[in-house]
């Protein structure tokens, strides 16, 4: 039943049969699928504060953390789209309109190798700006902090031409400049396919500084004039090309001359082990080379780059989430889901809430008798106004007043009563405090380990935290827990 393995899946409605993972791929020159993204719009701060639980901290997933300067967090829209939401300094766009002109511009160009943007937001002090949401990381933790396996060389290979494709679209967009071009920039999508940032096609602020890494990894007309052309964007891209074949963030200067030295056995990845045809090694060192030289006017275009990478996609049939080792379990959706199974899967408190009014505590077993062996003394009659006022809360949607009931009730009670928990548990879902919903629904099932109800309400906790894959996993086990007890539980 695993609570805590793993955080982001999207989960589908029960009454949809979603597809087979796919173990092709099909489409590596990505010029034909049109995207189900969203319109760009603007967003409100209430949602976004609350698509981030008030901007958590454990929502941060920018590798910098807290320390980074533009911090970007997962959050879960009201749809339950799980998007990118990156959170500017203050100072970074003191206008708004610039901010959301800037942004709009951005948010026209949409394609299948970009992250793409679906909005932002310039409220109050607060400059933010949505996008899809990559689960699998960064191009940088698969080089540089890679746990299982390292990156493979096909995979490699099909990153520098997928974000060449990428760049490509950006320039017939009219988007010319990317700023800060760098493994970061690069991440993976739900299928393993590595995608770039629209983030990198704005500014990170009004003053357009264009370059927070290092300065030896820098285009040099930048360091001279604090300029930034399109040939920039080529020295950057030529960097993730000696990311890509070193494994390591080598500084430019040193790869060009162990290039010159002919010491391409220091370049190369030692951990690819030679796995790698040494002719497709070589026409990697060159474009990277080509794309570092000092002379802006010396760097080959991103056309040239297209044509001179096509040939080493060698195994465009294979999927990219096969080539990494990425587990790509399928969803398998529950076959039978009671009414409350569905509420919750499709995030309907409010039917859940209808639900358990109506269930009351008949699927606790001995609950209308669990005080009988006590002596009926003035405690027991607390006990029972106690609960009569919790149920009435609840009743009447009082979700406080019926919190407060209820932990009074709990805190007097010998013999811990599940459908309690349950209750509490939904009622911290609908005053936005999942973590204690989660702690509720883990104590309901303690005292009712086979109840199908503890299940989901587990789901939706999991699923309102942004544990999308733990939700599903709970569905799935309220749903087994169902179908062994269909005869003894009524949900």
């Amino acid at each position: 039943m695993g609570c805590f393995q793993s955080k982001t899946t999207h989960l589908p409605s029960p009454d949809q049969h979603p597809p087979p993972p796919p173990q092709i791929n099909p489409d590596l020159d990505g010029n034909d699928e049109q995207l189900a993204v969203p319109a760009f719009k603007e967003f409100g701060l209430a949602e976004l504060r609350a698509a981030t639980n008030g901007f958590s901290s454990e929502l941060i997933v920018s590798e910098s953390g807290e320390k980074a300067p533009n911090v970007v967090y997962r959050g879960k829209l009201k749809n339950n789209r799980v998007v990118a939401i990156k959170r500017f300094s203050r100072q970074s766009w003191p206008n708004p309109h610039q901010f959301v002109n800037e942004a709009t511009g951005v948010g026209k160009v949409r394609h299948k190798r970009l992250v793409n943007l679906i909005g932002c937001c310039a409220e109050g002090d607060e400059r933010l700006l949505i996008a899809e949401y990559m689960p699998n990381d960064t191009l940088s933790k698969h080089l540089f902090h890679w746990e299982k396996q390292p990156l493979p060389w096909e995979m490699r290979l099909r990153v520098a031409y997928h974000i060449a494709q990428a760049l490509d679209h950006c320039n017939a967009e009219n988007l010319k400049i990317y700023h800060d071009l760098n493994a970061y920039r690069v991440l993976f999508d739900e299928d393993g396919d590595p995608r770039l940032s629209s983030f990198g096609l704005m500014k990170n602020s009004r003053d357009g500084k264009s370059y927070s890494t290092n300065l030896a990894y820098t285009p040099p007309e930048f360091l001279r004039t604090g300029r930034v052309i399109p040939a920039s964007v080529i020295y950057s891209y030529g960097t993730i090309l000696l990311d890509l074949l070193s494994g390591k963030h080598i500084p430019p200067g040193h790869a060009l001359d162990l290039i010159r030295g002919k010491n391409l056995l220091l370049l190369i990845d030692s951990s690819l082990e030679g796995q790698y045809a040494n002719e497709d090694a070589s026409e990697l060192v060159e474009l990277a080379s080509n794309c570092l030289q000092y002379e802006a006017r010396d760097r080959p275009d991103i056309k040239f780059l297209l044509s001179a990478e096509a040939p080493l996609q060698k195994q465009k049939e294979v999927a990219s989430d096969i080539l990494m080792g990425l587990s790509r379990t399928p969803v398998v959706l529950p076959t039978m889901l009671s009414p409350l199974g569905k509420a919750c899967a499709r995030m309907d408190l409010t039917a859940v809430h209808d639900i358990l009014l109506k269930t009351g505590y008949k699927d606790e077993e001995g609950a209308e008798n669990e005080l009988s062996f006590q002596e009926w003394t003035q405690q027991v009659q607390d006990m029972l106004n106690t609960k009569k006022f919790g149920d009435i809360a609840f009743r009447d949607k009082d979700f406080k007043n019926a919190i407060d009931y209820y932990s009074k009730l709990v805190s007097m009670m010998s013999v811990p009563s599940g459908t309690v928990f349950v209750r509490r548990a939904l009622s911290y879902l609908l005053i936005g405090q999942p973590e204690l919903a989660l702690r509720d629904a883990m104590q309901a099932q303690v005292c009712l380990p086979e109840w199908p109800t503890v299940f989901y309400m587990q789901a939706l906790a999991l699923s309102k935290l942004g544990m999308e894959t733990d939700a599903q996993d709970m569905l799935n086990d309220g749903a087994s827990s169902e179908a062994k007890k269909q005869n003894g539980w009524r949900v």
